[in-house]
């Protein structure tokens, strides 16, 4: 199970009310920011203000919360365990044929928590945010042109018809096919293959049958206009500028603190 999955449809939230096109630029700066870092104190502290933010502005029910932290978990339970157990250094642990060292526990961790952190931004934005008035942001407030939001908004509709399409398909493979002793429809590998492709097929003929339909319409021919506008006001700004804010101060007063550390951990 993926994040998106996991969080279904956005519902009505102090965060969803805030412009996409701002959440979607505070979690691509905030990602690039912990770049830079590799000591575990800083995206600690800024995976649990995250959190705190997402449990209080985004209103994501707790299990759903929970679901979706599940692939972020486990990826940064593997980056732990691989560092620990890879990179040289002081050891700590030597227990044959296990041996973890200090300078790999020390990155592991960072590294893991940065995952945990770019992790609940992630999912605070995608559980805040509507797909179209994202790309309809986008195209407003980013410039982006209308040949590539329409072409993408016209894609994740196909999207949303996958699931319906698979089961229309199983749905008449399974009239046709064989039952088995217990009168139960067979489906092993052969016929998920076929529904497999099946599927492709679809999809394909659709998109050109669509690619076509835009085409048609002048899709980037010219100016276009949009049917329901996303908004960008001050509160939107005083998001961004607040964000910023809170992870200049975590980075700096860290630092001063002396429990900062750059790239030079990976040498």
């Amino acid at each position: 199970m993926n994040a998106s999955s996991a969080l279904g449809a956005v519902t009505p939230s102090p965060l969803a009310r805030r412009n996409p096109t701002v959440k979607l630029a505070i979690l691509f700066i905030v990602s690039l920011a912990l770049l830079f870092v590799f000591d575990p104190v800083t995206p600690g502290l800024l995976y649990l203000l995250g959190l705190a933010a997402v449990l209080g502005f985004a209103r994501i029910p707790l299990r759903t919360l929970a679901l979706a932290h599940l692939p972020f978990v486990g990826f940064a339970l593997g980056i732990l365990v691989v560092n620990a157990l890879s990179r040289p250094g002081e050891v700590l642990v030597d227990l044959p044929p296990i041996r973890v060292t200090v300078a790999g526990l020390l990155v592991g961790s960072a590294l893991a928590l940065r995952t945990m952190a770019i992790g609940i931004l992630s999912i605070g934005f995608i559980g805040t945010t509507d797909p179209v008035s994202l790309m309809t942001s986008l195209h407003q407030h980013a410039r982006l042109s209308a040949r590539v939001t329409f072409a993408v908004l016209a894609g994740y509709r196909m999207l949303q018809q996958l699931p319906r399409e698979w089961q229309v398909i199983r749905q008449a493979q399974s009239v046709r096919a064989p039952l088995r002793s217990d009168g139960a429809t067979r489906f092993g590998i052969r016929e998920f293959g076929r529904a497999a492709f099946t599927l492709l097929v679809v999809s394909l003929r659709r998109g050109e049958r669509m690619s076509q339909s835009l085409e048609s319409r002048g899709l980037g021919l010219g100016a276009r206009t949009v049917w329901r506008p996303v908004p960008l006001g001050p509160a939107d700004w005083l998001l961004l500028a607040g964000t910023l804010g809170v992870l200049a101060l975590v980075i700096v007063g860290v630092s001063r603190l002396g429990l900062g550390l750059g790239p030079g951990m990976l040498l």
